[in-house]
């Protein structure tokens, strides 16, 4: 018998990797483009579960029709999770995530993004391209002896610090539960969240969105950081308050930042808006800055990530329908799956 899946917010690169462990695992997907809302929920009757991404809703209205239709589980093909009620989702339906999928996919887009902007490589492209090879402007800085400060050192946030590491640079860490992995190592330094607002040249986030972590990057945040201070949020969007960032732009007090996230990136990424007069005026005005790179919510693909995202999904699936449990469902009170002393401490 087959499992059948509702497969929601789906793209044309999703469907090869999915396709491959469905069939040998016997879970059958059906793809819908629609995004899972209060008004899309319906095309989920008749489906055993759900699989969505980051931009799907999962709220309580959501999760109350899904229990309607019998719909066991909700199957998050990302690590993130906050787009769910989780209280709302205790005892009544089996949400599952991808805990890792490439870290090394995140991580290295967020140098790339890193280098483009400080090397100008954006803009070397758009003159050589015109036959204009002028230096003029082009100026950057070196890497190495710089002190980049780390907001979340999972397995993302690690992978991070290694390759900062092997730029020669320096390296002050931030985590709520800090890693024994990285105490000690040379060049890395756990640090309070101030101090590294106030000694970091470069500051990436890498932790999940939480209460806690809501706009970690706010007005406040910016004001101790040094003048010039490179902002990269590869994470989630609603880290960094975008205004606040707007105005410290403005003020020329963040010297660059390169966001591959949004806070309200859900009515926009993923689709293409070429030739329409965007609605968002901060994040349009953040585009127009010359010191600004925006990526839509890319670091996640490669080839690899797409398998790996794939293959642990169906996986999933397949212990919750057979076992009624699973390594990667999310704990109902602490939001997370592999640090959890017991795995089901609801």
């Amino acid at each position: 018998m087959k499992i059948k899946f509702a497969f929601f917010d789906a793209k044309p690169y999703d469907k090869p990797s999915f396709e491959k462990f469905g069939a040998e695992q016997g879970v059958q997907f059906k793809y819908f483009e629609t995004k899972l809302t209060e008004d899309t929920v319906d095309l989920a009757h008749g489906f055993d579960g759900v699989c969505v991404f980051v931009n799907d809703t999962v709220n309580a209205a959501v999760i109350d029709r899904l229990c309607e239709m019998g719909v066991k589980i909700v199957a998050l093909r990302c690590a993130g999770f906050n787009n769910v009620d989780m209280k709302h989702a205790k005892g009544r339906i089996h949400v599952v995530r991808v805990p890792a999928y490439s870290p090394y996919a995140v991580a290295e887009h967020t140098m790339a993004l890193l280098l483009t902007s400080i090397r100008r490589i954006h803009k070397a492209y758009i003159r050589t391209r015109d036959f204009n090879f002028s230096l003029s402007g082009m100026t950057g800085f070196d890497l190495h002896g710089k002190t980049v400060g780390i907001i979340g050192t999972g397995r993302i946030g690690r992978v991070f610090v290694d390759i900062c590491r092997g730029f020669g640079m320096k390296v002050l860490a931030y985590d709520k539960y800090p890693s024994d992995e990285l105490r000690g190592r040379e060049g890395v330094r756990y640090a309070p969240l101030d101090e590294l607002f106030e000694s970091s040249d470069i500051i990436s986030l890498h932790c999940p969105l939480t209460e806690e972590t809501y706009h970690i990057i706010d007005d406040k945040a910016i004001d101790k950081c040094k003048r010039g201070v490179v902002i990269l949020n590869t994470s989630r969007g609603a880290l960094v308050d975008a205004e606040a960032l707007l105005a410290g732009i403005k003020s020329r007090k963040v010297g660059a930042a390169c966001l591959d996230v949004y806070e309200e990136e859900s009515e926009f990424f993923f689709e293409d808006f070429s030739g329409h007069i965007l609605e968002d005026d901060v994040l349009a005005r953040l585009i127009s800055m010359p010191n600004v790179i925006v990526s839509s919510h890319q670091a996640f693909l490669t080839e690899e990530a797409l398998s790996n995202i794939a293959e642990t999904t169906v996986n999933n699936i397949v212990d919750i329908i057979n076992n009624g449990q699973c390594p990667n469902e999310l704990c109902f009170n602490c939001g997370v799956t592999e640090d959890c002393k017991d795995g089901k401490c609801f």
